[in-house]
């Protein structure tokens, strides 16, 4: 009688290695190697050599379905093949939909996230206005109750007075400009003039009526009176405008009619620069010219003189503010034709300081 061959042994057809039970500590145990493919037996360091017993209960991978892996994919994904456990009743990802999951991107991808509840609060609607709301919202109105101050108003404003001292000897010069009325009406009161050498030199005085024409312009006509301690008395018409150019440049241009010179345009435009909320510096230029000669006045035709200057003022107060300042004028043409003849210079600079102040 041929030997029989134990039940619990097997022949490798390939290896010609018997094959021995698995021992219950293998962690293969229960492992389907019918669809192993041996053609990776070159790599497998287990091929052909003599299996360990069968897998132990306590072997994390007892009970894996092993027929559709891939030995050759063993580098990839550790877990190609394997049946994932039924979730514990304790697990917080119970119940989570992890077909779709994708373990190197967003751990949560693929998690099923309950609705927000809606607020149990009723919303409260809002009433419809009645005629009583409205009215209390929106009053009546005088006409015409905000459009124009009905009293009257005044402002008396030094914009300069202020004195010198250099080589051509002291002074003292003063620049006032005024108005009484309302926001549309008002008469306007100028006077300039100048003191040196302890006398009372050339001054003016402007008594306009100023009617708005826009927000920001006034049309003025009056009569304008001019005084000379070395010549006659000058009474002329004044007519022109003034007001705030785009930028903020304060503008005024005069025309003169009468006397001997017939007709004489003035004009004058100044700026505040605010350096500081209260360090304000003032360009101005002043420039005249007239249409015929008025030897006794020293006034030519043609452009007379133009004088500029610039004061830097600190307002201590919005009403009350020193300056220093620099001034330069010159006269061209006829004028300083005139002047010349009369052995006098025709450009003056003067340091000056003063104080600029209003009620």
């Amino acid at each position: 009688m041929p030997k029989t061959t134990p039940a619990a042994q097997t022949h490798d057809a390939h290896t010609g290695h018997a094959m021995p039970a698995a021992a219950k500590d293998d962690p293969h145990a229960g492992h389907d190697m019918k669809a192993m493919d041996h053609s990776a037996h070159g790599a497998d360091p287990h091929a052909g050599h003599h299996m360990p017993p069968a897998a132990a209960k306590d072997d994390p991978h007892a009970g894996h379905d092993m027929k559709a892996m891939d030995h050759s994919a063993h580098g990839a994904d550790p877990h190609a093949g394997h049946h994932m456990p039924a979730p514990a009743k304790d697990d917080p990802h119970a119940g989570h939909d992890m077909s779709g999951m994708n373990h190197g991107t967003d751990p949560h991808a693929g998690h099923a996230m309950p609705r927000k509840a809606a607020s149990d609060t009723p919303r409260e609607p809002i009433p419809v206005p009645t005629a009583e709301d409205f009215a209390a919202a929106f009053p009546p109105l005088k006409p015409h109750a905000m459009e124009h101050a009905p009293s009257l108003n005044s402002l008396v404003v030094f914009d300069h007075l202020e004195a010198w001292d250099n080589d051509h000897g002291s002074g003292q010069a003063w620049g006032i400009d005024a108005w009484f009325g309302n926001d549309i009406d008002r008469l306007w009161i100028r006077s300039e003039g100048e003191r040196s050498d302890s006398k009372l030199g050339d001054w003016s005085v402007d008594a306009l009526y100023g009617r708005s024409i826009t927000p920001w312009w006034d049309v003025v006509g009056g009569v304008r009176h001019d005084n000379s301690r070395q010549t006659p008395d000058l009474t002329r018409a004044a007519i022109g405008f003034q007001g705030m150019s785009p930028y903020k440049f304060e503008v005024s241009a005069m025309a003169y009619l009468g006397g001997t010179r017939k007709a004489e345009l003035a004009f004058e435009v100044e700026y505040d620069v605010l350096l500081t909320n209260r360090l304000i510096l003032q360009p101005v230029v002043e420039a005249s010219i007239a249409a015929d000669d008025d030897p006794r006045r020293g006034v030519g035709s043609g452009l007379g003189h133009i004088e500029t200057g610039l004061r830097l003022r600190y307002e201590i107060t919005r009403r009350f503010a020193p300056y220093v300042g620099f001034l330069h004028e010159r006269k061209f043409g006829r004028t300083a034709d005139l002047h010349r003849d009369a052995g006098e210079g025709v450009s003056d600079s003067r340091w000056v300081a003063g104080l600029r102040f209003w009620f």
